[in-house]
């Protein structure tokens, strides 16, 4: 009966690894991610090649490529972040790690550096999906989409 005094609960907010712009998942490409394969999520396009912890947490498993990184946040949230589609191929030409396997990172810390203009000119789109890949612990899986963003802005909110 008094359900409207009740805080709304926020949600767990993940935010922008990337400055750029969002755009729903399904724009990517890619099937394995275009499609959800791997969970629910959101893809930026990125305007610049740094990317940053979206949350605080630790990282699960830097790429030896450095082409991804998977973590897994301080509230149990499995996020992917996958710079590039097919950036495997590059053999971690044109990436920079500065963090690896087991380290905490605070959200706003530097994971990697991509060179996106040597990226796009051997070939690759740089569309970088955030995957969140324990989908199915979440009641609902939002997406900030078709919005300029900074790194640390809100792009995926997710309620138990």
């Amino acid at each position: 009966m008094f359900d409207f005094f009740k805080k709304k609960e926020k949600g767990i907010e993940i935010g922008s690894p990337v400055k750029g712009k969002t755009v729903a998942i399904s724009n990517v490409s890619d099937p394995t991610f275009g499609e959800e394969i791997l969970g629910k999520g959101v893809a930026i396009i990125p305007a610049e090649g740094r990317i940053y912890a979206p949350a605080d947490g630790t990282i699960e498993m830097l790429f030896d490529t450095m082409h991804a990184v998977s973590m897994t946040t301080s509230e149990g949230v499995e996020l992917l972040i996958h710079i590039g589609l097919d950036t495997v191929a590059l053999k971690g030409e044109h990436f920079t790690a500065y963090k690896g396997n087991g380290d905490s990172v605070k959200k706003g810390e530097l994971l990697i550096e991509a060179d996106l203009d040597a990226v796009k000119k051997a070939g690759y789109d740089v569309i970088t999906p955030v995957v969140v890949c324990n989908t199915s612990d979440y009641q609902t899986v939002e997406t900030v989409t078709d919005q300029e963003v900074e790194p640390g802005d809100t792009v995926l909110i997710l309620n138990k």
